[in-house]
């Protein structure tokens, strides 16, 4: 009886932390958002919603427009995803189902270091060694040779985010049940085959969850991004051009802004990028409840 007193009190103590810990994030997203409407209500008032499709970014005029960074920084997200999330796949499946635990846990522990890296080693790598590799193709395609532009951006986006989808995709695949495999197993189907429609399907909403956590991560990145990106405030027409990001736009002219306007519209382009990172995370639940196993 007095076993079931106590857990019972501490059942009710940690229904309490969870209940407040719940309350204080959801403060401090709502605090965000209000913080962020207040500092950017000048850039609001001024533009209304012609900022979010003006391709305009002139500080000596007072014209600002956000649409080129909103664009360069979906560009350079999906491009770095649709990049990433092959490699990280198969890298889950291999670490996962296939490398015996001496290959898998020394490969598992890199994985992890990587994304342990400060990104501004990573702007530096590119710099030195991905932006000649980046000039040569251009070169080869007849695009201009600059190195940086996008698809440097993107490459190097893919990298950093790499880590995140793997690991997660990872974990999920090992922790499906060991006697579901044995049920495929015993039914005839080969390692291959168990893979591909038992374990994957099984895991998928994990696998999703890890890739959508590794978009948040490269909608905000900003360091690496800002180093290879270009920083051109000019509206991208190809994947080689230079380009700027919502986060790499602030982070140029964020100390320099000395218009009450500029700061707002600056502030403003961290607002809309709050608001689409929202908006991503929650139809990524969506999905990730829809995919779930029932």
């Amino acid at each position: 009886m007095k076993f079931n007193l106590a857990g019972q009190f501490y059942d009710d103590i940690f229904r309490k932390i969870s209940t407040v810990m719940a309350l204080l994030i959801i403060g401090l997203v709502i605090g965000i958002f209000i913080t962020l409407v207040i500092e950017s209500w000048p850039s609001i008032k001024a533009f209304g919603l012609r900022f979010i499709w003006t391709t305009t970014w002139d500080p000596v005029s007072r014209e600002f427009g956000a649409l080129p960074f909103l664009v360069g920084t979906l560009l350079t997200s999906f491009l770095a995803l649709i990049i990433a999330t092959p490699f990280a796949l198969a890298g889950a499946i291999f670490l996962g189902e296939i490398a015996p635990p001496r290959l898998a846990n020394p490969i598992s522990f890199i994985m992890e270091l990587l994304a342990g890296i400060p990104s501004v080693i990573y702007g530096l790598w590119a710099l030195f060694y991905l932006v000649p590799i980046v000039r040569w193709l251009e070169i080869k395609f007849g695009a201009p040779p600059f190195g940086l532009g996008m698809f440097t951006a993107s490459l190097v986006l893919a990298i950093m985010i790499l880590p995140y989808a793997l690991s997660v995709a990872r974990d999920v695949i090992k922790l499906v049940p060991q006697d579901i495999k044995e049920a495929a197993y015993g039914l005839g189907a080969t390692r291959w085959e168990t893979i591909l429609h038992v374990i994957v399907p099984y895991a998928r909403s994990g696998i999703f969850a890890g890739i959508v956590l590794a978009l948040g991560r490269a909608l905000g990145e900003t360091m690496a991004v800002t180093m290879v990106i270009g920083n051109r405030s000019a509206m991208p027409h190809s994947i080689w051009d230079l380009g700027n990001t919502m986060a790499s736009v602030i982070a140029n002219e964020f100390t320099e802004a000395t218009e009450d306007v500029h700061l707002a519209a600056l502030v403003e382009i961290g607002l809309l990028l709050f608001v689409i990172t929202v908006i991503v995370n929650l139809i990524a639940r969506l999905i990730i409840i829809r995919l779930k196993v029932k």
